[in-house]
């Protein structure tokens, strides 16, 4: 009886570790070619990702990356139209904001940033936002949705409006790309 308690406890440790860690790990592909994604998430203010191109041309590096919170999805598609894999990765923050970290393969020989905008530098679509951000890539947009807080800072309850933002890929200076809102509008939370 006591050996079944004994391997029970450890295995309950052991789940109680992993969970802590939270170690993300993930291989994302569209056709032969993609990227494995890997951050072992141990600390909320500082961890490593590495971004590892997978069917891409010999002299391609791995890229490894310090960040400044956890990283808690990814997903591919080709954001830029030229017919190779780009990468989103969502990482998390101390203050449970999340944000946008995105590579595009440059002719599957080398990897280039995609500059992702901070919405605190346009006062139109920052009012009212507080983070508790929702991201979803669906054919190359990028819905972005949050709660709407009253101005008043002492409330922190949200009003009943959530904002939605959409974000294309387009040219940026120097033959890189960045996210740039095209649409976006208030409704009603449900």
């Amino acid at each position: 009886m006591r050996k079944y308690l004994f391997f029970g406890l450890l295995f309950m440790s052991l789940q109680l570790t992993a969970q802590r860690m939270n170690k993300y790990d993930s291989t994302l592909k569209i056709g032969k070619a993609g990227y494995r994604i890997t951050c072992l998430n141990r600390k909320l203010d500082v961890n490593i990702l590495s971004i590892k191109p997978i069917g891409f041309k010999a002299e391609t590096r791995e890229a490894n990356l310090e960040l400044k919170g956890r990283v808690i999805n990814a997903e591919i598609d080709d954001l830029n139209n030229d017919g190779f894999p780009d990468i989103l990765i969502y990482i998390v923050d101390k203050n449970e904001k999340v944000n946008v970290f995105s590579i595009t393969s440059v002719n599957n020989e080398r990897l280039d940033p995609i500059y992702f905008p901070d919405i605190s530098n346009d006062m139109k679509l920052s009012q009212g936002y507080r983070g508790k951000d929702e991201f979803k890539l669906v054919e190359g947009v990028l819905f972005r949705k949050f709660p709407i807080y009253d101005s008043d800072t002492t409330i922190k309850t949200p009003t009943n409006k959530l904002r939605q933002i959409m974000y294309r890929v387009v040219p940026a200076e120097n033959g890189y790309f960045k996210f740039k809102a095209f649409k976006n509008f208030d409704m009603d939370a449900q």
